[in-house]
């Protein structure tokens, strides 16, 4: 009895050595395992970069390529392309701001672009490093979780070369691929940048003749290991054409022309012989280069391994000047497709045949997916300077529609066969307001496509301009009352010599490409609006001239939310995901051709990079108020001076500084509102004056002394005029 109860209490009860033994046991291993999963964590740790470090900077760049743009487009996550992914659609899958919270949206970060010049480039990110061009092509890497500089790159433009280009000392952006950073750089570089550091590591010079104007101001696009680049110029007489290099070494793959050179030289290809007959030799076209420059949108379509081109106006831009037979003045204002690996020719649709009025076909194209009468099309929408909205079949470049999204003028629409019914009078002799003017009806601000929604969101907008063809035309003449051809512009036209009639406007459209047709528009005050963003959110995004950043719905176009940016908004905005936040960022500075001249604001404050989620409370920087004089007065002149001054003006400085008193200044001060001391000082600021620093050309060699008082004389002449009595 008494061992029975001994064991069953021992069944209750172990013996405590034995169970020391086995606790101890279980203690060693309890601690062996927790100092493997110790080290195995620490280990783990040691590989994994701190974010925004270099490693981490390196590693995520370096992911960077073909397969991972495909891949983000159905996420959305980052935007690692200057269109978020190959389509450029700029339409994000993010919706975790959405029509319904999107008045949350608050101020998380604002970065100092420590620019007063245009700000047109989209922000691109990986995993939270972004990259952003401000003026003067200077490039800035910054960290989005928390606002600060990585690091900066400055390509020293010549700011004195800043009159070589006609609108402003832009850039559109830059591309990624496999660890580097590319961009081209205004004066017609193109850099390949280290992107964890921001070093060199290749650079190479994309111009073909130092005797012409050739600037960069548009985005690199990145496939297969090339990267692509156009140039600008056709302003100044240059011939177009666009370059591929290798991403990895920079070596030259290929290049293609946009226009025909001399006849009396072997055709580069036998798409240029073919254009060549499009052209009248009369002309000598090829003095002034022909025009045709692919300064902005270059798209890519993986799947048909296509790149396609908008080309730009004729040069000069009259085209009676320019090929006085006529002709279409192939490939002018088109949409070229290439073959992405050689550079081949593949096939081209033309949307302003014998370009007369500077109507590019540069303008952002968007590749979508459409249903058209019942079968799915594979498509490009573009809506280009002259004002209609086109529908191409990007598989063969086949015309399907096109239909008027502003008023216009110059043609009445587009036949069968795509081709523009012309209102004869719009290539006449006599003075007319071009509608839509050379500015365009859309300009190279971004426009967006939204599947959801079905519309595309489209800055629209009219500025005025009349054009008066000139009697007699000389190539590079600095001639009075020729608009800016003190600095190298050779239009074939008297720009406003008769005052336009037809009135300026500013607008986003939401358009419908399968209808052709318009489903809502906003007004705003002006001309000159920002590029568009679209999401899954039911939203889309704009900054305008009157310096707001506006959040709308996308189906409706109700204003749900907006923000002051304490200057005018060009650029385009993206979203992204940080750490399962999404965010939306938006690069601020006016500027740009019109902003060069006007403002809608009376804030000038500096380029910004602003960043937004929400539930951010982060306070805005604080804004800088336009500076100004007054409205001129006391300088000394000669009234009978005024009509020769008024010539030599529109020659020398209209371009920049625009009418004096009349125009209220936009990034470039307007002579109507300096200090007197300035204008009576003029003859040491136009000759290797002090603001060649700042872009202002000297006019030595291409104005005389004895013009000085003439300008004095129109300057202050014009600011009594408008003065109120």
């Amino acid at each position: 009895m008494i061992r029975s109860r001994v064991d069953s209490a021992r069944r209750f009860f172990p013996d405590t050595a034995a169970t020391s033994r086995r606790s101890a046991r279980l203690a060693q291993a309890a601690t062996a395992i927790a100092l493997g999963l110790t080290l195995s964590c620490s280990t783990a740790l040691a590989q994994t970069p701190a974010k925004g470090s270099p490693e981490h900077i390196k590693a995520v760049t370096s992911a960077v390529d073909g397969a991972s743009i495909k891949a983000n487009t159905a996420t959305s996550n980052d935007w690692p392309t200057i269109g978020l992914d190959y389509a450029e659609t700029r339409f994000s899958k993010l919706n975790k701001i959405n029509a319904d919270n999107v008045k949350q949206l608050g101020l998380v970060w604002s970065y100092p672009l420590e620019s007063s010049r245009g700000v047109e480039a989209t922000p691109v990110v990986v995993d939270g490093i972004m990259y952003q061009t401000a003026s003067w092509s200077v490039v800035h890497a910054i960290d989005a979780r928390t606002g600060k500089r990585i690091w900066t790159f400055d390509p020293k433009i010549d700011r004195e070369k800043g009159y070589r280009g006609c609108c402003d000392v832009v850039n559109r952006g830059v591309a990624l691929w496999k660890g580097k950073v590319y961009f081209g750089a205004y004066d017609g570089r193109l850099f390949a940048l280290d992107a964890a550091t921001g070093k060199v590591v290749w650079e190479k010079d994309t111009i073909v003749s130092k005797e012409h104007s050739y600037t960069i101001t548009g985005a690199p696009r990145v496939f297969n290991g090339k990267v692509v680049i156009g140039n600008g110029g056709a302003e100044f007489g240059v011939r177009g054409y666009v370059t591929a290099y290798d991403a990895e070494t920079g070596n030259q793959a290929w290049r293609w022309f946009t226009v025909p050179g001399d006849p009396s030289k072997p055709f580069e290809d036998e798409s240029m012989a073919a254009a060549a007959k499009t052209w009248d030799p009369a002309g000598k076209y090829w003095i002034n280069g022909g025009g045709g420059t692919a300064w902005d949108t270059i798209t890519f379509d993986p799947d048909l391994n296509l790149v396609y081109i908008g080309t730009g106006n004729g040069a000069p831009w009259n085209q009676k000047v320019r090929s006085p037979a006529g002709g279409d003045n192939l490939y002018l204002s088109s949409i070229v497709a290439l073959n992405a690996d050689t550079g081949k020719y593949a096939w081209h649709y033309q949307e302003t045949p014998g370009d007369h009025w500077d109507y590019t076909a540069t303008q952002p194209m968007i590749l979508a997916d459409i249903t058209l009468d019942g079968a799915p099309r594979k498509v490009i929408l573009h809506a280009p300077k002259n004002g209609f909205f086109f529908v191409i079949d990007r598989t063969n470049g086949k015309f399907i529609s096109a239909k008027n999204f502003v008023d216009v003028n110059w043609a009445t629409g587009y036949d069968a066969n795509g081709r523009p019914i012309e209102v004869k009078e719009a290539r006449g002799e006599e003075a007319y307001d071009s509608i839509p003017g050379p500015a365009g009806a859309h300009n190279w601000h971004p426009m967006s496509f939204n599947p959801q929604t079905g519309l595309v969101y489209l800055p629209a907008q009219g500025i005025p301009i009349n054009l008066t063809p000139e009697k007699a035309f000389k190539h590079n003449a600095v001639e009075p009352g020729k608009f800016a051809s003190a600095t190298g512009w050779n239009l074939g036209f008297l720009m406003n010599a008769t005052p336009p009639k037809n009135p300026a406007f500013g607008r986003l459209l939401a358009w419908d490409p399968v209808k052709q047709k318009e489903a809502w528009r906003v007004e705003h005050v002006a001309p000159w609006n920002g590029g568009t963003l679209t999401t899954a959110g039911n939203l889309v995004f704009q900054g305008t001239a009157d310096g707001r950043f506006v959040a709308y719905n996308a189906t409706t176009g109700e204003k749900l939310w907006e923000s002051p940016t304490g200057t005018g908004v060009v650029a385009a905005a993206s979203t992204y995901m940080i750490d399962d936040q999404q965010y939306v960022s938006i690069a601020v500075g006016w500027g740009g051709v019109l902003g060069q001249w006007i403002r809608v604001t009376e804030l000038s404050s500096p380029g910004t990079v602003y960043t937004f989620a929400l539930g951010g409370k982060t306070p805005l920087p604080a804004f800088t108020k336009y500076q100004t004089e007054g409205l001129l007065k006391g300088v000394k002149y000669d009234p009978k001076d005024i009509p020769e001054g008024t010539a030599i003006y529109v020659a020398a400085c209209a371009a920049c500084h625009s009418v004096p008193g009349v125009d209220n200044g936009g990034n470039i001060r307007n002579l109507g509102y300096v200090a007197p001391e300035t204008i009576t000082n003029l003859k040491d600021i136009v000759f290797n004056g002090p603001f060649r620093d700042r872009g202002m050309p000297d006019f030595t060699g291409k104005l005389k002394e004895e013009d000085i008082p003439k300008l004095q004389a129109f300057i202050q002449g014009t600011a009594d005029a408008i003065r109120p009595k």
